[in-house]
């Protein structure tokens, strides 16, 4: 079994494959204050929870945006599963021929989700990552990643909005009925949903007017990508499972076959 780790800001999610069979998945809070051993005891009964066993995992391989969780993570594959993790950072395989001026700045989900969609659904392509921050990446036909756009996430600008304002309230992120709210909290739900439609649609198309080949395929990915994906007009394709996947794929292209 091979176990796969994509730690994002908020959360962290989990998948098992077996081969290229994906066995189960996961997901938990990203808490930067766990260690080794908390975070082995969490994944040890997920596993036995669902008739898996830590002795059982082949390799271990870690995307991570979060660096201070990256020590705990480590020990724990080290502990729990008797394997060094690979990485995905400078140095790993990708098959990606990356044209970023300093590929060393690049995200490791950035990186993932490229190869992933790369090799699931062809070039050229564009991938928008709805997470706490709302990730864009254009690659080409040739498998080349070109670049993108980052922006803050809904739920960093909805908390922007509670804590800068004296009276607008937390809400629950979800689309209203209508654009046009008749209270307060409708009203910020309708400003977070459609606004961040708006503005996703708008990168796309302007992504799309920059790139020279004709895009078909713009994939979205992330916690909220099917709640946004059912209002915009430029995404083709929800894939939430797109970084475990290209988890998987960076596994078999760094793997060393004579162990």
């Amino acid at each position: 079994m091979i176990l796969v780790f994509d730690v994002g800001n908020t959360n962290i999610v989990l998948g098992v494959y077996e081969s290229k069979k994906l066995v189960n998945y996961w997901r938990i809070e990203t808490d930067r204050q766990k260690t080794s051993d908390e975070f082995g005891m969490i994944i040890d009964g997920l596993f036995k929870y669902n008739g898996l066993s830590l002795k059982d995992v082949e390799a271990v391989v870690i995307s991570s945006v979060v660096p201070n969780i990256m020590y705990s993570l480590k020990a724990m594959s080290i502990k729990y599963c008797n394997k060094n993790p690979i990485i995905v950072g400078p140095g790993i395989k990708t098959g990606m021929n990356i044209k970023y001026d300093n590929p060393r700045q690049l995200g490791a989900d950035r990186i993932v989700n490229a190869v992933s969609a790369y090799n699931k659904y062809g070039g050229p392509l564009i991938i928008v990552d709805i997470g706490t921050a709302i990730t864009f990446c254009a690659v080409s036909k040739q498998g080349e990643y070109l670049g993108g756009v980052i922006t803050p996430g809904l739920k960093i600008a909805s908390e922007a909005l509670v804590n800068r304002t004296a009276k607008l309230p937390k809400i629950e992120i979800k689309k209203p009925k209508k654009v046009i709210g008749r209270n307060t909290i409708v009203s910020m739900q309708s400003g977070m949903i459609y606004g961040y439609v708006g503005l996703i649609d708008y990168i796309v198309q302007r992504m799309k007017d920059e790139l020279e080949e004709e895009v078909n395929n713009v994939i979205a990915t992330g916690g909220l990508s099917t709640l946004i994906s059912t209002e915009s007009k430029t995404i083709t394709k929800v894939d939430k499972l797109l970084t475990l996947e290209g988890l998987r794929i960076l596994y078999e292209m760094n793997s060393n076959p004579k162990k």
